[in-house]
């Protein structure tokens, strides 16, 4: 299995467009050891040839552009065989606007997030140009799957889907039910020539006994990195929310990711979805060092991992 993070940020990207926080100000007159980051995707393959992605960031394109084994090869082709929606933020499913090129488009994704992306979406429309332009194909929690190739013909993954405590997309706050199970899920995937897992978390309001079990035995951990503490956007007086008011576990503190993971046995374990005023996006900062000095990494857009 061969992974290839696209992006790495959390909504908004890093730095944001309208944030002159240490992180994004520094970044911009370079005062601080960083690297931008576009907003969070990954390239995953079991072939090195057919590549499926998880999640569609607004900034898919040039994502797409900069990784050259996802360029067409023929004219009007893509080597995407499917895309999937961990649930229907608009960080995670915007750039599937983007694909509108008539071109056909095979995506995986939870009823609640397929709903909540079609439904009542007028710009839903770009998408059906054409009879079946997209096929939608259900992620069906705690079930284990075959990944098919756009034709239907196995890719040699699977996947599970895994509840994961989260919260409607603020686009659907007030429209639609908020007690559905499956707004919001990580995935793992399997690969059945070598036994290859990757469990991929990138939104995870608690850490649940179910989010625990999933990690478990994966060769590499993929997971919620977007706030260090709880109060990183209410103490500068950026946003009056905590980190899990926003449905986000912080990655710092007795409670936090870091701590609570310890025990997580995975040769790769990699915090992703990072927001751009968490502070281990610096290099040198203090708490870069207690992630690496626990084992874990942080993500950057073009890293590469094979299991």
């Amino acid at each position: 299995m061969y992974l290839r993070i696209l992006g790495s940020a959390a909504g908004g990207g890093f730095p944001q467009w309208n944030c002159a926080c240490v992180n994004c100000g520094g970044m911009r007159n370079g005062l601080i050891a960083a690297s931008p980051r576009t907003q969070e995707s990954v390239g995953l393959s079991a072939d090195d040839g057919n590549w499926f992605l998880i999640n569609a960031s607004p900034d898919i394109r040039a994502q797409i552009e900069s990784f050259g084994p996802l360029h067409p090869r023929q004219s009007r082709s893509t080597p995407i065989q499917a895309i999937f929606l961990t649930n229907g933020d608009l960080d995670h499913c915007l750039g599937l606007l983007s694909l509108r090129e008539n071109h056909r488009l095979v995506l995986y994704a939870t009823d609640s997030v397929r709903r909540g992306f079609t439904e009542g979406n007028v710009l839903y429309r770009t998408l059906q140009r054409f009879t079946e332009q997209v096929t939608w194909r259900t992620l069906k929690l705690d079930v284990e799957e075959p990944v098919l190739h756009a034709d239907g013909r196995p890719s040699g993954l699977t996947v599970t889907a895994v509840a994961v405590p989260g919260k409607l997309p603020i686009h659907l706050e007030g429209l639609v039910s908020s007690s559905e199970a499956d707004v919001n899920v990580g995935l793992r995937f399997r690969q059945s020539t070598n036994g290859g897992v990757l469990a991929y978390f990138p939104a995870v309001g608690r850490i649940t006994s179910s989010v625990l079990n999933a990690l478990e035995g994966a060769g590499c951990v993929m997971f919620d990195g977007t706030f260090w503490s709880s109060d990183e956007l209410s103490a500068p007086g950026f946003l009056a929310k905590s980190a899990e008011d926003l449905a986000h576990c912080s990655v710092g503190g007795s409670a936090g990711s870091l701590s609570v993971l310890s025990k997580i046995a995975a040769p790769r374990r990699v915090f992703i979805h990072i927001n751009n005023t968490n502070p281990m996006l610096r290099e040198d900062s203090h708490e870069r060092k207690c992630v690496e000095a626990a084992g874990w990494e942080v993500a950057w857009d073009g890293m590469e991992i094979r299991l």
